[in-house]
């Protein structure tokens, strides 16, 4: 029998959904791209400092989430016995804390923009369960984090850099939408998932000219993924909610791609990420 006091390697990878990662990273590097950039440390000291506060998030969630799950998902960790509810409140709030402080010296925007993401992660583990709008709650953790990117670049917080933070915050919304209706039994409305278009109405007005070209591939690109991903939930016999949500959480690396200024560099790094999101997939949950 596995030892709650010292959990495995296993065990901490599933509660931080580790396999996400890699979508942080692409957020990161599409607002720090659309702040203008700069420093490539300061990018990575952000990179770190939000997969910190992201895992933080994440044990968090579980441990809020403890009394649900001993009713209804005893798989998890926690009520499965793998790791004591305590370890991981501490290590979750040890991680968040770890993440804000560096957070906090980088600007007074970074930290400002840093206290409200914190804000948001908090509320969300602790009232998701609780309340219909939680997806919004969870869009704005990867509004903020967006922002925060931006902010940490030479520009700050650019008029694109927002229009952006909105269109992710859409997507989140409906692969958010879709992943609440795995723990609630009952239809699954439609008119939500209608938000997972909107990066491609933003990208259809700022995308002009010589990038009229690369938006719309990039937009079809998206428009594609995403309808492969809700195969699972609307055109299979016995839908797959979960397959859903993990290939659209995959797909934020294709709104960041789709949002971030053209560059090769870029480009590579955020089909990366992606393709890292759908690896990691294969040997940690998403969800």
């Amino acid at each position: 029998m596995a030892d709650s006091r010292h959990p495995s390697a296993r065990t901490l990878l599933v509660l931080g959904r580790v396999s996400n990662l890699p979508t942080v990273w692409s957020n990161c590097l599409c607002g720090w791209l659309l702040g203008g950039g700069g420093s490539f440390l300061r990018l990575l000291l952000l990179c770190l400092a939000t997969s910190l506060l992201y895992v933080g998030g994440m044990f968090l969630n579980d441990a809020f989430d403890a009394s649900f799950d001993r009713q209804h998902r005893r798989q998890r960790p926690i009520p499965s016995g793998a790791i004591t509810e305590q370890l991981v409140w501490t290590i979750g709030g040890s991680l968040l804390l770890a993440g804000l402080l560096p957070l906090l010296f980088l600007g007074f925007t970074p930290a400002i923009l840093s206290l409200l993401l914190v804000g948001a992660i908090l509320l969300y583990d602790a009232v998701h369960k609780a309340v219909a709008f939680s997806p919004v709650i969870m869009a704005a953790c990867r509004f903020f984090l967006l922002l925060l990117a931006a902010g940490c670049a030479e520009d700050g917080v650019t008029g694109l850099a927002l229009w952006t933070a909105i269109a992710l915050a859409g997507w989140i919304v409906g692969l958010s939408y879709v992943a609440r209706r795995e723990s609630i039994a009952g239809p699954l409305a439609v008119w939500p998932l209608l938000a997972l278009a909107i990066p491609v109405l933003l990208a259809s007005f700022v995308n002009n000219a010589e990038y009229r070209l690369r938006g719309l591939l990039l937009s079809a690109a998206l428009v594609v993924w995403a309808a492969f991903c809700l195969r699972h939930t609307f055109t299979q016999v016995q839908r797959n909610l979960g397959r859903t949500v993990s290939g659209l959480l995959a797909g934020i690396c294709l709104v960041d791609l789709l949002a971030a200024p053209p560059s090769p560099g870029a480009m590579v790094a955020f089909i990366g990420c992606f393709f890292a999101a759908l690896l990691f997939q294969r040997f940690i949950p998403a969800t």
